[in-house]
């Protein structure tokens, strides 16, 4: 009988990764509104012009799972504990543009934290993010607290959170 391999130590989150439809317009938003800062960019990397291995496979197949794509990504660090990375795909042509609801799978959102909910509300609706309800919280382990969901310019949803 085989036994199991032992257990990695997880350290830490290294990033988050979104697909973006235009990177240098998501890169504007997140690094001047919200104050990412870049540390790199990668790209454009075309499967085209990447060798392919011993069965025949693209690299962007055997590596992100997308056969024939074209990306260039961008890693910010958007605060001192978490990277993001933000993603423009190029090919494949089949690619999808719209996003999940919270309800589906692969359902996600981007919490940040503020000082003042409310001042952060009104300085990214200000800056084209749109708003949902303001949630109060009234019992339970977050009483007195309040969050609010936001849709950032490219549809992607962030939770203020106080």
């Amino acid at each position: 009988m085989t036994s199991a391999p032992d257990k990695p130590v997880f350290i830490s989150v290294d990033h988050i990764s979104w697909t973006v439809p235009d990177l240098d317009a998501a890169l504007a938003f997140y690094r001047d509104v919200i104050g990412a800062e870049e540390l790199f960019r990668m790209g454009p990397l075309d499967a085209a012009d990447m060798p392919v291995d011993d069965q025949g496979t693209d690299w962007m197949a055997s590596h992100v799972g997308v056969p024939g794509a074209r990306m260039t990504l961008v890693m910010m660090k958007l605060t001192d504990n978490m990277n993001f990375q933000l993603v423009q795909y190029d090919k494949p042509d089949d690619r999808r543009t719209d996003l999940p609801r919270n309800c589906d799978r692969g359902g996600h959102h981007l919490g940040l934290k503020v000082d003042d909910v409310d001042k952060a509300l009104a300085y990214l609706t200000a800056h084209g993010c749109t708003p949902l309800e303001i949630i109060h919280i009234d019992s339970g382990p977050l009483a007195g607290k309040k969050n609010v969901y936001v849709l950032d310019p490219f549809g992607h949803q962030l939770e203020i959170v106080d």
